[in-house]
């Protein structure tokens, strides 16, 4: 059975949002709750995402998760679209820059955060009460088994706090019947950015220092490759399925065998 096969109707009656959804992994975890008949939300602050939603036959809504206001705005936008929420899928994030920890400078650093913590943090928050509320709710936020890798120290450090927040969100929320789970994403092939994370590596040094980060990630999987987006999508659907129901507080490394 190949990551690519459907599980028809495995959502079915079910609503889900998934966030940083214009593309990559994230529109590939859309596009297949979507093919396994939920209700999808696309969020992003890529104005892509409403063509993205509209292939798929789902909504959008056009929210930057970095502050509060947004992701509160992201979340009331889609109860009202879907009703209710019972997949969350917390997507947003990605390094912004390839380089050792000594040359990042002070606003860098915090920049790294932003975008790769504070989204899953702030969206989570906004959509607790709501999933309290309901007593039920699976929240699956994408990680990276970048927690032990080279040349982008900061966003380590985002995904180690990712890693801390499933853990010890799942203790709090097991009560009102919400599971919290996770997957550490390896290297990942996708088509070309139609938005970039940021800048293009232009000098010697540069590219230099991103290809060490693609070394040591081909080295650091036993399978020596990347993986394909519809390789993450699959390993994040079935957490959020009913299949993976007695699972919580967990991080699954999806890295071909690297373990972060």
């Amino acid at each position: 059975m190949s990551a690519t096969t459907i599980h028809a109707d495995r959502f079915a009656g079910k609503s889900a949002v998934v966030t940083g959804a214009a593309q990559g992994i994230g529109l590939a975890v859309a596009r297949r709750l979507v093919a396994e008949a939920a209700e999808v939300v696309l969020v992003d602050r890529a104005p892509v995402v409403q063509e993205a939603a509209d292939d798929l036959k789902a909504h959008a809504v056009l929210a930057d998760l970095e502050t509060y206001e947004g992701a509160q705005f992201a979340m009331a936008q889609s109860l009202d679209l879907l009703g209710r929420i019972d997949v969350l899928v917390n997507n947003v994030g990605g390094t912004i820059w390839a380089k050792p920890y000594e040359h990042y400078a002070p606003d860098e650093i915090e920049a790294e955060i932003r975008r790769s913590l504070f989204p899953t943090l702030w969206t989570t928050r906004a959509a607790l009460p709501h999933l309290i509320a309901q007593r039920s709710g699976t929240v699956v936020n994408v990680s990276s088994i970048a927690t032990r890798g080279i040349h982008r120290i900061p966003y380590s450090a985002a995904k180690g706090g990712v890693n801390a927040l499933t853990a010890s969100l799942a203790m709090e929320a097991a009560p009102y019947g919400i599971r919290v789970v996770a997957t550490a994403a390896g290297g990942t092939e996708a088509p070309p950015r139609r938005v970039a994370r940021g800048p293009v590596p232009r000098t010697e040094q540069e590219k230099a220092w991103y290809q060490q980060i693609v070394d040591q990630t081909i080295d650091s999987s036993l399978l020596k490759r990347y993986g394909t987006p519809e390789e993450q999508a699959a390993a994040i659907c079935f957490l959020a399925s009913d299949e993976a129901s007695y699972i919580t507080g967990t991080v699954l490394p999806v890295g071909g065998g690297d373990l972060g």
